[in-house]
């Protein structure tokens, strides 16, 4: 029986990294974060500090960390989309297993090489579908494997991004141009594909799509807008101002996720210096963003089961909902709450799912902590049946995402 932590280095120390690094504070006899790979100083010092870890295992580059003698159990791979590839071949190569943040890689062929690699060198996969690891997931699986509501016919599902959300992360910011990492369907909504695939618990056979960038473009830029929000007649009135989304944040007491994205050393001086100069100090019809800000998916399912799914910008923020129809009835959730009602009786059951067993990482209604502590299991016990989200049934969703990209492009509808 294993008794000592799992020893983890992570690879790229932003938000997602140092997010999953949280869980070996609270469980220290379990995991422990002994090596980190970041080029930018603040946030590889801030990672170091938080888990004393030692000079010789902190590294600017990822290529350095794998160049020496495996010195940890697992890497987890958190750098931006396009840089996924070559370090989660090169690590599993040298036989590290792997937790690696979605999507996987922006191409159907680098997702491929990377899961032939991992299996090849037989170490454990892990993909950061954390939707299937949620409290709320596990509930819906059990009702759908109890037989409440029969077989199911159809699933509705609505990815509500909200308005300063797609402003923020796929106009301003790391995701708004897919040359630098990928498209939106791949770099948001792979969970939800993910999802509605595990639910149904059957290979989609075709799929189509259509959406566009609607909105988020210079033609669509009022008159008396400048080019950023700081200089901006137009700006009190503008619902996608940088200075009201970011300032309203830290007004709150927020200076977590979205203003540590703007700024690292969070206070109003530093926040007002990074909307002056920085990218999410510009217009939002000024970006040099490119991919979609709404975008809806049909799915065609073995059995004739189908499913479909709509990703918009143009919302106020909330959980995802999702309708599951049956053959004896239909479920209702929005994340937390779910609603059962069955045709037989005409009764409606509410399920709140909302108390989590997490006590750190409780993003994604839990998934965080899930994933994490899936993975350390897994590790730990040399087991990957732990992994909800292993390599061919990431690769499955991913290809759907695929293919649902190529339909939109295409116009057309594409047989899996």
């Amino acid at each position: 029986m294993r008794m000592k932590p799992v020893d983890i280095v992570i690879i790229g120390a932003g938000s997602r990294g140092t997010g999953y690094a949280e869980f070996a504070k609270t469980h220290p006899d379990r995991v422990r974060v002994i090596g980190v790979a970041e080029p930018r100083e603040f946030h590889r010092q801030r990672i170091v500090e938080e888990h004393g870890i030692p000079e010789k295992n902190v590294f600017t580059d990822w290529i350095d960390a794998v160049a020496k003698d495996r010195f940890a159990d697992a890497v987890i791979i958190a750098t931006p989309d396009a840089l996924h590839t070559q370090p989660a071949i090169a690590f599993a190569e040298r036989g590290y297993h792997i937790l690696l943040e979605k999507p996987m890689a922006p191409t159907e062929a680098d997702c491929i090489r990377i899961v032939d690699t991992a299996t090849r060198s037989e170490v454990i996969l892990a993909v950061c579908h954390v939707l299937r690891y949620t409290k709320y997931t596990r509930k819906m699986i059990e009702l759908i494997e109890s037989g409440r509501i029969g077989e199911i016919v159809s699933i509705q599902r609505l990815e509500p991004l909200g308005y300063w959300h797609q402003a923020h992360s796929f106009v301003r910011g790391n995701w708004g141009n897919e040359s630098e990492s990928s498209f939106m369907l791949l770099a948001k909504s792979c969970h939800d594909l993910d999802w509605i695939r595990y639910v149904m618990g059957r290979k989609c056979k075709s799929i189509s799509s259509y959406g566009s960038l609607f909105h988020f473009k210079r033609e669509n830029k009022p008159e008396n807008a400048a080019n950023r929000c700081l200089d901006c007649d137009f700006e009190p009135e503008c619902p996608y101002s940088a200075k009201m989304i970011y300032f309203g944040f830290l007004s709150s007491g927020m200076i977590g996720w979205p203003v540590n994205v703007v700024v690292s050393d969070v206070t109003d001086e530093n926040l007002l210096e990074a909307l002056k100069t920085g990218p999410y100090g510009r217009c939002v019809y000024e970006c040099d963003n490119d991919v979609v800000d709404h975008q809806v998916v049909n799915m065609e399912f073995e059995g004739g089961a189908t499913a479909s799914f709509t990703m918009t910008g143009f919302t106020r923020e909330r959980p995802r909902e999702t309708r599951l129809f049956g053959t004896h009835g239909e479920i209702y959730g929005d994340g937390t709450e779910i609603r059962v009602f069955d045709f037989r009786t005409r009764q409606t059951d509410i399920i709140d799912t909302s108390t989590s067993d997490a006590s750190v990482l409780e993003g994604h209604g839990g998934g965080d902590y899930g994933v994490m502590d899936s993975f350390v299991r897994a590790v730990a016990e040399n087991d990957p049946n732990r992994i909800l989200s292993g390599p061919e049934v990431t690769l499955e969703s991913h290809l759907m995402a695929f293919a649902a990209e190529k339909s939109r492009r295409e116009k057309r509808t594409v047989i899996m």
